[in-house]
């Protein structure tokens, strides 16, 4: 059969992002990290890792935009990827949030969030802050 006569599912199975291919099976597996990120919402926020959902929030968009660059271009490993940063991005609101309930500042809770203080640690210099404004 030719090329020109080749069925649509024939195209697709053969191309260079088809199913024969790690251009297509990397992002289907990558799929079960927004899933697992999706399944967190319903963890508790103490339990949650900020560095973590950083870590995936920085790589999901810088890899959305590489995937949308290379060729050939990936569109479903550019949508896996942009999810990822989104359900990254909702845990972090949470993150902050959360901390920011406790009684830190916006910026402390950042701090706390992304470089990996620890919440004992932040709590005890902001009480310390306190203290030397009175």
């Amino acid at each position: 059969m030719s090329a020109a006569h080749a069925s649509k599912f024939t195209r697709y199975l053969n191309s260079e992002t088809g199913p024969k291919t790690v251009h297509f099976w990397a992002p289907v597996m990558k799929w079960a990290l927004v899933i697992a990120g999706i399944s967190d919402f319903a963890r508790p926020v103490e339990t949650l890792s900020g560095t973590q959902n950083a870590a995936l929030f920085a790589t999901g968009f810088i890899w959305t935009r590489w995937c949308l660059i290379i060729k050939p271009k990936n569109y479903l490993l550019a949508s896996v990827n942009f999810f990822l940063g989104c359900t990254a991005s909702v845990q972090l609101s949470r993150i902050i949030m959360y901390q920011k309930s406790l009684g830190l500042t916006t910026s402390q809770a950042v701090q706390t969030t992304v470089f990996g203080a620890t919440f004992k640690d932040m709590w005890a210099k902001h009480e310390a802050d306190k203290k030397e404004k009175a």
